[in-house]
């Protein structure tokens, strides 16, 4: 049985894109794997959120990933700050972390330009902190969309370096874990590629109907194809991209039809889009709502996963503990 971990950071409520590039994948997954989910609560700390938010946003995560069907009997789920050990291990593997390759990442340099006031060494290091998620479990797959796969590898990096310094063969290699297809990005409605929060272009899980379809109808479209068979913009590919998720064949077939005998009509197709949506959403939104109200219950899940967490968590860290040389006297 292979070892698996995921997290997610409580920045807000979880998405389609979540929905369908992670959740789907974890509830199946959780069946034949060592599964730990975590909420990275300490990773939201690179954009100094509201300290009012931070518990609300942990509930929402919670009670989403519940909803969606992760199972806390059979798989851990625990809020990271739980986990004191995973902030021992970063310490640790941050003195084997090179400035020069943490500054080069995409992400750093990406959010540094974005937030020239907040360049934090939190930001900076936040491939280390992962990385720690990552090997304090020890994990052999972590799930990643191909916007994290430089940071999975920076801790591939890690480990390697970890292994060699101290003449030691401990810390696995974590590879992608996609069910062997393509990593998935989920278009966002704006035309402007993935689907997040930051981008302001997301369904919610808990959307109303009404909100679905008034986000969808703003979604970004051209005028329309001008010759048969042609090749479709980006903009409209992710729109068919959603049909292929939430629609069935025979929906999707009449659309590629039109699309390519130039009939395409863009208010019906996103008309179509919304309310799949909605059939898929709705029954998600109504049990989110119920767990959200059953704080007992929420607070048991994320106790007893903790509690998993840190046993194991705690067999890591002695061991790492003594390959570097910190032993009883």
């Amino acid at each position: 049985m292979k070892t698996v971990l995921s997290g997610i950071r409580p920045t807000g409520n979880l998405h389609l894109g979540n929905y369908y590039g992670a959740l789907l994948n974890f509830v199946r997954m959780q069946q034949e794997n060592k599964c730990y989910f975590f909420i990275a609560d300490w990773h939201s700390l690179t954009t100094h959120p509201d300290p009012t938010m931070i518990n609300v946003n942990v509930k929402n995560v919670i009670a989403e990933y519940l909803a969606a069907g992760i199972n806390p009997e059979v798989s851990t789920i625990y809020r990271q700050s739980d986990v004191p050990e995973v902030a021992e291990l970063y310490l640790y593997l941050n003195m084997h972390a090179r400035m020069g390759e943490l500054a080069k990442t995409a992400s750093f340099k990406d959010k540094a330009r974005k937030n020239p006031d907040n360049v934090n060494a939190g930001l900076l290091t936040y491939p280390t902190l992962m990385a720690a998620d990552i090997l304090i479990h020890n994990a052999d797959m972590v799930p990643v969309g191909e916007d994290q796969e430089q940071h999975l590898e920076m801790t591939r990096v890690f480990a390697r370096r970890f292994n060699h310094f101290y003449n030691v063969d401990y810390f696995k290699e974590p590879v992608p874990f996609n069910f062997g297809h393509k990593l998935i990005r989920i278009p966002g409605l704006d035309g402007s590629g993935k689907m997040g929060k930051s981008e302001g272009n997301c369904i919610y899980l808990g959307d109303e109907p009404k909100a679905i379809e008034k986000k969808v109808k703003r979604a970004v479209t051209d005028s329309g194809p001008t010759e048969p068979n042609s090749e479709k913009p980006e903009i409209i590919e992710n729109l068919f991209t959603f049909l292929r998720l939430v629609s069935d064949e025979e929906v999707n077939k009449h659309f590629e039809e039109a699309w390519n005998d130039c009939s395409i009509r863009y208010g019906d197709l996103k008309k179509q889009i919304a309310e799949d949506i909605i059939k898929v959403t709705t029954p998600l939104r109504e049990r989110i709502l119920d767990l959200r109200g059953d704080d007992a219950y929420l607070n048991k899940v994320l106790e007893e996963g903790a509690e998993k967490a840190r046993e194991n968590a705690a067999k890591t860290l002695k061991e790492v503990r003594e390959i570097m040389g910190f032993k009883k006297l």
